[in-house]
């Protein structure tokens, strides 16, 4: 008779701050309930460039995560999608938001994830850049970025609407549709209008509706960006303070 593993107990620290990518992991955790802790990271301190994360890290991005290995040891994750995978993998016995692996529609959670980590996340998030925080306007960055995001957009739109499905796999919210979230429904920061694309919108609330969600989008920070979109001036102010900052950074860079 094969010998079961019994689950192990967390020791999850997740490192993170209120972005897109930050809040992926907390909603994980929380649609999971599993118990963690968080440090949130500062980066008008350029705190994720410190060594002590850059351990964690090396390449100084958030999030990042630790926890206690079968091992008995320190394990370290870092990228979004290799921290959704793991969460799922070492915590998702009952499949909660995932599906059996080596099933059909884990394969299908995984296109969307890495459709995600390889379009949504760096297209818009350029789009953001071009659009709320470059010291210059550069109208082919902002036409270009915004575009391709509109284009990702329409890709889900069709399959949610295609697929008829409450989410992107099935009737199941999964890590695919947590990767997203964050991005979608700040889709009106770079300059793109939800509204445009109606089931992904419909989406989009359906995903706000969930518990887990909105526990774990207010981590480590409240999440304000619906808010923000509605007071153009509070809006330019965050812009603008998180321009200096980013600026900054690159500046420092270059000069390694």
């Amino acid at each position: 008779m094969a010998v079961v593993a019994s689950p192990k107990t967390p020791d999850i620290t997740l490192y993170t701050a209120q972005t897109p990518n930050g809040i992926k992991v907390s909603i994980t955790l929380e649609e999971l309930g599993v118990p963690y802790k968080t440090h949130a990271i500062d980066f008008s301190k350029e705190t994720q460039k410190e060594a002590w994360f850059l351990e964690i890290n090396p390449n100084g991005r958030i999030p990042a995560l630790t926890d206690t290995f079968t091992d008995g040891r320190t394990i370290r994750l870092f990228e979004s999608g290799s921290i959704m995978q793991y969460l799922i993998e070492q915590y998702d016995r009952e499949h909660k938001i995932s599906y059996p692996k080596g099933s059909r529609e884990s394969y299908e959670v995984n296109n969307w994830l890495f459709f995600l980590n390889a379009g949504v996340g760096p297209m818009q998030g350029q789009a953001n850049h071009f659009f709320r925080y470059a010291p210059e306007k550069v109208p082919y960055g902002i036409n270009r970025y915004q575009n391709e995001t509109r284009r990702l957009y329409r890709v889900l739109d069709k399959h949610l609407r295609d697929a008829g499905t409450e989410y992107l796999v099935g009737d199941k919210c999964t890590i695919a549709d947590i990767a997203h979230w964050g991005w979608i429904t700040g889709a009106g920061w770079c300059g793109v209008e939800i509204g445009e694309f109606p089931t992904l919108m419909a989406w989009d609330e359906r995903m706000l509706g969930r518990p887990g969600v909105e526990k774990g989008r207010h981590v480590p920070s409240p999440h304000r960006t619906k808010e923000l979109l509605k007071d153009k001036e509070a809006m330019d102010r965050v812009a603008k303070e998180a321009s200096d900052w980013i600026v900054k950074g690159q500046e420092e860079d270059a000069k390694k």
